[in-house]
């Protein structure tokens, strides 16, 4: 017998399950469906753990998009300060790092029990392990054939994600299944993802793996982050560097500024002033992790010696190279490391207010397969709640 249902929603991950719980409040019979064995994979692996859940900067700012526009109405109705709210009167401790990054103080799992538990109060049905073979439009709503059987609803929420971290069962789903139904999907790549490095550079930096050190990288676009860049056995990571990449294109140099606190050309005469027979490498190891200073050293782009022996043009040279060290990148790591997916079903599709797709009454879309997505820290998940939130006050 075909099971009914007022509204089922696709994903049971942050969006998903903050949708049926809304909707279950409402009086609505839901159903949450997911393939995987258990609800809020990628939670519990967020934030090594601890689950970035939300930043206290969290706005429309923020967020990449092809209208850029679109977030704000879900994230001023539906706000970081009513999560934190929420994650309250659960009882959650958390801590607040730094950029105004909240974290679960024990883990992750607190997040998922607080997201199981309003669905269990609001009477949500959750139903894992089920394949969804094919979804139709009815004259009452959506028909879905699954391997757990046949479905029928009023509304169908897609929160299905999309493509990084394949290994916890990203698929394209999402994606095809709004194409299905003639909504337009924009393109889509690897963001907040570390980057790889042309093959001599690889070589040449691959035993500074581990060393990290504060930076300012800006983008060809001028886009700019001033966190910690960490080198890799593959190339770039940390940070700043998985910040920069959801504004970076193939072909595009990255420009770092390796002393981003300080006046670099001042400084170095400063020092010139202050210790005329220390070596350039000396002076500089005080401020750089001394093993990167060296391969510096070693490769040519600075050449090393007592400060006295440095005229202005060549401390201009100096300074000119510490704030704007160039890097080709080769690409990125791809959907395997990356924490978010670029692009995805065109916000023009969907109604800001409700999330509902224009073109087909009691579609909705929300969470990370909309092309809407965040900086790191916290602002992803924040838009699955906002997103999720609102999808659940109409569907």
């Amino acid at each position: 017998m075909m099971k009914q249902f007022d509204v089922v929603v696709i994903g049971a991950g942050a969006a998903g399950l903050m949708c049926a719980a809304q909707a279950g409040y409402r009086g609505r019979s839901v159903l949450v469906l997911d393939n995987a064995k258990k609800p809020g994979r990628k939670i519990l692996i967020s934030g090594g753990g601890r689950c970035n859940f939300t930043n206290h900067q969290a706005g429309p700012h923020a967020f990449l998009s092809a209208n850029p526009h679109f977030c704000k109405s879900a994230l001023a109705r539906y706000t970081q300060q009513d999560f934190i709210e929420l994650v309250d009167r659960h009882g959650l401790s958390y801590h607040e790092k730094t950029l105004g990054q909240l974290f679960c103080d024990e883990s992750a799992k607190e997040i998922v029990d607080i997201l199981l538990t309003e669905c269990d109060w609001a009477g949500v049905t959750l139903q894992f392990q089920t394949e969804i073979l094919t979804v139709s439009k009815s004259d009452e709503g959506f028909v879905l054939t699954t391997s757990q059987g046949e479905i029928c609803c009023h509304s169908l929420v897609v929160a299905t994600g999309g493509l990084s971290m394949p290994k916890l069962g990203a698929t394209p789903y999402g994606f095809k299944l709004a194409e299905q139904f003639g909504l337009t999907v924009l393109p889509t790549r690897a963001g907040l993802v570390p980057f790889t490095l042309h093959q001599a550079e690889k070589e040449a930096f691959a035993d500074l793996a581990g060393v990290s050190l504060p930076v300012a990288v800006t983008a060809e676009d001028g886009t700019c982050f001033k966190e910690a860049m960490l080198f890799t056995h593959r190339g770039l990571s940390g940070p700043a560097i998985l910040q920069i990449s959801s504004f970076w294109l193939a072909g595009e140099k990255i420009h770092i500024n390796l002393l981003p606190e300080l006046d670099i050309a001042a400084t170095l005469r400063e020092w010139a002033q202050a210790h005329p027979a220390q070596e350039l490498k000396t002076v500089l190891g005080r401020e750089l992790p001394k093993r990167f200073v060296d391969k510096l050293v070693e490769l040519g782009q600075l050449i090393s010696k007592p400060m006295r022996q440095y005229n202005e043009r060549e401390l201009e040279a100096v300074a000119a190279l510490l704030g704007d060290w160039q890097i080709l990148p080769n690409g990125t790591e791809g959907y395997r490391t990356a924490e978010v997916t670029l692009g995805g079903v065109d916000t023009n599709e969907l109604s800001s207010k409700t999330m509902e797709a224009r073109k087909v009454a009691g579609l909705y879309f929300i969470g990370e397969v909309v092309d809407v997505t965040g900086w790191l820290g916290g602002y992803n998940f924040q838009w699955a709640w906002s997103s999720g939130w609102v999808a659940g006050q109409y569907c």
